[in-house]
């Protein structure tokens, strides 16, 4: 690894051709910060595939397009004299000594849940009026609700014991069944909402990431699926010709690799 002076120099580097770039690129020149918002979510999206995937040399590819968009921004920024590089770095490690007074302070905290809490209690100081104001608009549902639950019981709205969460999931899934059976299509979104929203909550409990978790399940059903899709083509069929039996064996098959 590196010492401090080298990796000041590489970030030194990446400064220097952005500004080349900024200058001289037909590309780059045109660029705002809202076309390249959906690039910058994209980028995080395939780091956040990479890590799942444990793939540590597509990680650090991953992290460096990361951190080009942060300098972008950061370049794009300095042009209007609102903010430049500088600032950014600031304005975080401000925030980091501000919300960990337990390092930087006086502060005595005993676990990672004193941590989170005096976290959001911190927040709240700082003029936001609710602890949910940290949770953007735009998130994927899924990851959306896991940050709410988060949130809250950072400032102590939660379940005692996973015992507790559990029978609201049973709770949620009766409610989905009697809608299902009344045929209320609208209800029955809603009290599917619950279950997933009791589920997401359940996984906390578990330690389970929902993401990940889900995730995982998709790639595991998409290599099962493509084996079963190679094992048609070596038998010159369509997977439409063949029947849930059939399929069912190279299913197996898969299921063992």
């Amino acid at each position: 690894m590196s010492d401090k002076t080298s990796q000041l120099k590489a970030f030194e580097r990446l400064l220097h051709i952005m500004d080349e770039l900024r200058e001289q690129c037909p590309w780059d020149k045109k660029q705002t910060m809202e076309s390249l918002r959906h690039l910058t979510i994209e980028e995080v999206y395939e780091l956040g595939d990479a890590i799942l995937d444990n793939d540590l040399d597509e990680v650090k590819k991953e992290l460096g397009d990361v951190l080009l968009h942060i300098v972008f921004y950061s370049k794009i920024g300095s042009e209007t004299n609102n903010f430049d590089i500088a600032d950014v770095c600031n304005c975080i490690c401000d925030k980091l000594i501000d919300r960990h007074p337990h390092i930087y302070g006086d502060v005595k905290v005993e676990s990672e849940e004193d941590v989170k809490r005096n976290w959001e209690q911190l927040k709240l100081k700082e003029g936001k009026k609710s602890v949910l104001e940290g949770v953007p608009k735009s998130l994927p549902a899924m990851v959306k609700a896991s940050r709410i639950q988060d949130k809250v019981a950072g400032v102590g709205f939660d379940w005692d014991e996973p015992e507790q969460v559990f029978e609201k999931v049973e709770e949620e899934l009766a409610e989905l069944k009697a809608e299902i059976a009344k045929g209320d299509q609208d209800a029955i979104e809603s009290e599917f909402g619950d279950v997933m929203f009791s589920m997401i909550n359940y996984a906390r409990f578990l330690k389970v990431n929902p993401e990940n978790a889900l995730e995982r399940t998709n790639k595991k059903f998409i290599k099962r699926f493509q084996y079963l899709e190679a094992k048609a083509k070596d038998l010159d069929k369509s997977l439409k010709d063949m029947t849930l039996t059939e399929m069912d064996v190279f299913w197996e098959e898969a299921k063992l690799l």
